[in-house]
Parts: structure tokens; sequence; C-alpha cells
């Protein structure tokens, strides 16, 4: 009798649900000062910048855990991927840029913002370890 093996869920996957947790703990500072620096507008622009920014993690997460079958399949997916995925991130600011309720100094300042600030905040709980691959265990974990 072997010993039943739990699915392991892919390490990307396990990153971008993190970086969308963080997104979320820090989504209601961002819509806050937005909010404080053009009223109903900044907030507004602060969420939608937000909903632009996890969903790219998200998308980038599914592909690279489907195309992490191979190097090659790999790299082409990720090169072609943040091509395609930058080009919706355009599509959506300039779908929205002539909307009343849109601050587009906000808008462009949170998209930059959250995507850096998202990336630096999680390297903190990147392991770069291959006994650990993903995140780094919690104390207690071990």
């Amino acid at each position: 009798m072997t010993p039943e093996v739990e699915p392991v869920q892919p390490v990307e996957r396990i990153i971008a649900a993190d970086l969308v947790k963080r997104g979320l703990l820090a989504a209601p500072v961002i819509v806050g000062v937005c909010a404080l620096i053009d009223g109903r507008n900044g907030a507004l622009s602060a969420a939608f910048a937000l909903v632009i920014v996890l969903a790219n993690f998200l998308a980038s997460a599914a592909v690279l855990a489907w195309a992490a079958q191979s190097p090659t399949l790999l790299m082409a997916a990720a090169l072609t991927s943040f091509l395609v995925r930058m080009i919706v991130v355009g599509l959506a600011v300039w779908a929205v840029h002539g909307e009343a309720w849109v601050s587009l100094k906000l808008l462009a300042i949170t998209i930059l913002v959250t995507h850096l600030g998202l990336l630096a905040w999680e390297t903190r709980y990147v392991s770069a370890s291959l006994a650990y691959p993903g995140l780094k265990p919690r104390r207690g974990d071990i």
C-alpha cells in the first residue's frame, strides 16, 4: 500500500494568490489615499487600477503554471504573455480614459506603484530554496 501524496499547487499560483492577498490588504489604504487626493473619482480610479494589477498577477501565474512543463515553452510563454498583458493593461486604461469618473494621473500612478510595491513586498516572503519552493515557511510550519 503506497501512501497518498497530496497534490502540490503550482508555485506560480501560490505566489500570485499571496500577492493578491497582500493587494487586498493594501487596497483600503490605497483607495483611501486616492480618495483624499481626488474624492470619489480618485477612489474609483484606484479601485479600477487595483483590479487591473491583481488580474494581471493572476493571469501571469496561470500562464506560467501552464507553461512550466517545458523550459522553452516557459520562456516563450513568459515573454509573449508579458507583451499581451501589458497591451491589455494599456487597452483597459485607454477604454476608460475619457470617462468622467477617471482621474488618469491617479490611475496611472496607482497601477505603477501597486505593481512595483506589491512585487517588492512579496520578495520578503518568496523562498529561493528548492526545499521550500514558493513561499518561505512560517515558524511552526516546518
